[in-house]
């Protein structure tokens, strides 16, 4: 994470990027495998799906955890500082589906 000349740009900059907002809104949800996560996540490819994880990882807005098992599992969660953006995101969220209501 980067921060910027101001703090609103520093936290676009941070979420920006195929689906990380949607990604930290479903891992709000609840913990989920990477194979969930890919389902829940149709348009987009599983290479993208990687590199927006590991990047939201670097950021330090999710966990990923591995369990050492035959094949290994592995799980991602929210971090705190990934929790408390959520209000943020759902206001976002709100906000998209008011100009999608304008779209024609």
């Amino acid at each position: 994470m980067k921060k910027s000349y101001c703090p609103i740009d520093t936290f676009i900059n941070t979420i920006k990027g195929k689906r990380k907002g949607t990604i930290i809104l479903h891992l709000f949800q609840g913990d989920k495998r990477y194979h969930e996560l890919v389902k829940l996540l149709p348009d987009i490819s599983e290479r993208m799906v990687t590199k927006q994880l590991k990047e939201l990882e670097l950021d330090g807005l999710i966990n990923r955890t591995v369990f050492p098992e035959v094949p290994p599992r592995v799980e991602y969660s929210l971090t705190k500082l990934g929790s408390e953006i959520h209000p943020v995101l759902k206001g976002m969220y709100k906000g998209g589906l008011l100009f999608e209501g304008e779209l024609i």
